[in-house]
C-alpha cells in the first residue's frame, strides 16, 4: 500500500489521489495525518503538504485540495518533460507542479461550474475547455501524468518495482450505438410517413420517393435496420458494446419511432438478448428529472431489467444538476462525458471515475465513463472524409493504448448504415473494430 501523508484529509484529496492510485495505476493507497504513522510505514510513500517531512517523495500541495467551492484561478500551463502540465510548485517539490490539484480541477469539470457562454445547445462548449485552449484535448493527460509519476515511484522505490509492474492493467475498447432513429422510413405513422412522402415530393426526390416505397411495401429492408449485421459485426471481433435506445415522446429533437411501436420493443428486447443497453434521456431532459425517470422505466418495461446506463441525447448536460439527477433516479454509470464539436478527452482522462459533485463536496455512485470521440463530431463539425476520420480514431486509440485505458467511442446506427451523407462510413466501423479486435492476436 502506499500511504500518503497530509496535515489534512479532505473528500477532493481522497478522490484525486484514489483515482490516479487506485484506478489508473493499481496501487492501493492510504492516508494519514500522524506524522509517526507516516515515518513507521515500511513501503510506498509520499507526503503531501507546504514543506516536506526529511527526504520523502515529496509533493507540494496547491490549496485547491483543500478548499470547498469554486473560485477563480489565473491558470499558466508550462511543459514538463514534454507534456503539458499547471499549477506549478518550488524546487523542494518532487514534481515541478501539484499533479493532484490539476487533476482534480480537470476531471471534477471545475471550468464547467464557473461562469462560461453555452452553445447552441445549452453545453459547455469544447471551445471553452483549458484543454482545448492549450490543445492537450486530444491526450488522456491526467493518465499521462500518473504514469510518468509512477516511474518517478519505481526510481525512489526500486524495491517494489515487481509489485507495481505487475498491477497495470490492459488496455480496452468500447463500442457505444447511440440510436437515435431506429428506422429511416419504416414504423413511423401514417402522418409522418405521409409527410416524409410530402416532403420528398416537393423536392423532386424521386430516387428518394422510390425507395421510402419500397421500404414501406417490404421490397426492400430500412437503411438504418442494420442491428442484426452489428451484433454479428461485434460478435466476430468480439467488441464489447453497449446500445443506448431513446424512448421520449416525439418532439423537435427527438424524432425517433414511437415508444408505443410494437415492433420498435421487438427490436429493444432483440437488441438486449445479445449486447447490453441504456436509457438515451431527451433532449428536455437535462433538467427534467421526472421526464428521465418516466424515460428509463419505459425502458426497464421493454427490456424487463434494471436500466443501469445512460448518456444525454445531443450530449446534453449541465453540471452538475444533470449528474445529480442521474443519482437520484438510480443510474449507475453515464457515458456523456465528451464533446460534440471537437474529439478528445473533455475530462482529461481515459479511466472511468465516479462523479465529484463539487457543490456538495462529496463523490457521487455515479460512475462516468468518457468516450474520445463521435462520428457526427468528425463528419458533421469538422468535415471528415472516412479515410481521415479513421486516421484520428485510430491516432487516439495509440494515446489510450499508451496508457493501457479504455478506448469508448460514439456512433450511431444511421452513420454506420453507410448511405446518404454517410456513404463509406460502414466500412470504416468494421475497419475500425478489425483494428480494435484483441480476438484471435
Amino acid at each position: 500500500m502506499l500511504l500518503v501523508y497530509s496535515h489534512k484529509i479532505t473528500p477532493r484529496l481522497t478522490y484525486i489521489f484514489k483515482h490516479i492510485f487506485a484506478r489508473i495505476l493499481n496501487i492501493e493507497v492510504g492516508f494519514t495525518t500522524k506524522i509517526e504513522t507516516f515515518i513507521a510505514h515500511d513501503g510506498l510513500k509520499i507526503s503531501y503538504a507546504k514543506q516536506p517531512l526529511g527526504s520523502e517523495l515529496f509533493i507540494r500541495s496547491n490549496d485547491l485540495l483543500f478548499e470547498q467551492g469554486v473560485d477563480y484561478f489565473d491558470i499558466s500551463v508550462v511543459n514538463w518533460d514534454g507534456v503539458p502540465c499547471f499549477f506549478q510548485t518550488n524546487p523542494s517539490s518532487e514534481l515541478p507542479f501539484d499533479i493532484f490539484a490539476a487533476g482534480f480541477y480537470l476531471i471534477s469539470r471545475y471550468e464547467e461550474y464557473l461562469p462560461h457562454v453555452k452553445d447552441e445547445f445549452e453545453r459547455f462548449p469544447a471551445e471553452e475547455s483549458l484543454a482545448f485552449q492549450n490543445k492537450f484535448l486530444d491526450k488522456p493527460i491526467i493518465d499521462i501524468w500518473a504514469y510518468k509519476f509512477r516511474d518517478i515511484l519505481l526510481q525512489k522505490f526500486p524495491d517494489f518495482k515487481v509489485d507495481i509492474i505487475n498491477k497495470e492493467r490492459k488496455f480496452q475498447f468500447m463500442s457505444t450505438i447511440d440510436v437515435d432513429i431506429a428506422y429511416k422510413y419504416k414504423n413511423k405513422g401514417i402522418i409522418r410517413t405521409l409527410g416524409g412522402l410530402i416532403k420528398d415530393m416537393s423536392q423532386f426526390n424521386i430516387q428518394e420517393i422510390g425507395y421510402r416505397l419500397m421500404v414501406i411495401f417490404g421490397i426492400r429492408k430500412d437503411p438504418f435496420d442494420i442491428f442484426d449485421k452489428l451484433i454479428s459485426l461485434h460478435r466476430k471481433y468480439d467488441i464489447k458494446t453497449i446500445f443506448f435506445f431513446l424512448m421520449s415522446e416525439y418532439t423537435t429533437y427527438d424524432n425517433n419511432t414511437s415508444v408505443g411501436n410494437l415492433k420498435y420493443k421487438l427490436l429493444i428486447k432483440n437488441v438486449a438478448d445479445y449486447v447490453k443497453v441504456g436509457i438515451h434521456p431527451s433532449y428536455y431532459s437535462m433538467k427534467d428529472e421526472q421526464k428521465m425517470k418516466k424515460e428509463k422505466q419505459r425502458l426497464e418495461n421493454i427490456v424487463n431489467f434494471p436500466i443501469n446506463k445512460s448518456r444525454q441525447h445531443y450530449l446534453r448536460m449541465d453540471l452538475p444538476e444533470t449528474y445529480q439527477k442521474l443519482v437520484d433516479i438510480e443510474v449507475g454509470e453515464d457515458y456523456t462525458m465528451g464533446y460534440a464539436s471537437n474529439y478528445g478527452f473533455r475530462a482529461s482522462t481515459c479511466t472511468p471515475f465516479y462523479f465529484y459533485n463539487i457543490d456538495f463536496e462529496i463523490q457521487t455512485p455515479l460512475k462516468v465513463f468518457p468516450f474520445a470521440v463521435m462520428d457526427g463530431t468528425l463528419k458533421e463539425y469538422l468535415n471528415c472524409t472516412p479515410k481521415r476520420a479513421l486516421d484520428i480514431m485510430l491516432k487516439l486509440a495509440e494515446e489510450v493504448k499508451e496508457v493501457n485505458g479504455l478506448f469508448i467511442t460514439l456512433f450511431h446506427n444511421e452513420s454506420i448504415s453507410g448511405t446518404g451523407q454517410w456513404r463509406g462510413w460502414n466500412r470504416l466501423y468494421e475497419k475500425l473494430l478489425k483494428e480494435m479486435s484483441t480476438k484471435d492476436k
